[in-house]
């Protein structure tokens, strides 16, 4: 149960992250200047991350090895574009607050979705094509 609430929440997440990243990437000139100082290597990141975040709902939802692993591949590597995040800051790149505080969320988000994947792993049935995660 918990574990099909975390691929929802993965999915809903992966849908809003493409709809928002993809108006700032091609849509109209005002939906990137509402955007304010992208950083171009995260929006970029980001919106593809979401199609990741889809496929990684997908593998939760029916509780695949794969899912739990791709959880935790998005886990990392949003870990890492938010400290090259952090240098480009440190180093005068102009960025929006709101894009510090999207990648905390971010970062937090799938640490604890593939916490729970690895962790509810055992507890699924005996025998049953899910049981190989």
């Amino acid at each position: 149960m918990l574990l099909r609430a975390s691929a929802l929440a993965a999915a809903a997440f992966g849908g809003l992250t493409i709809q928002s990243g993809g108006a700032v990437l091609f849509g109209p000139p005002e939906a990137a200047q509402a955007a304010g100082h992208v950083v171009p290597f995260v929006l970029w990141f980001n919106f593809l991350a979401g199609f990741a975040y889809l496929a990684a709902a997908t593998g939760l939802w029916l509780a695949a090895r794969w899912g739990a692993w791709t959880a935790t591949a998005i886990a990392a590597a949003t870990a890492l574009v938010f400290a090259l995040l952090g240098l480009a800051i440190a180093s005068g790149a102009a960025y929006e607050m709101r894009t510090v505080s999207a990648m905390a969320l971010r970062t937090g988000f799938w640490a604890v979705v593939a916490a729970l994947a690895w962790a509810l792993r055992p507890r699924l049935v005996q025998g049953s094509s899910a049981s190989r995660m």
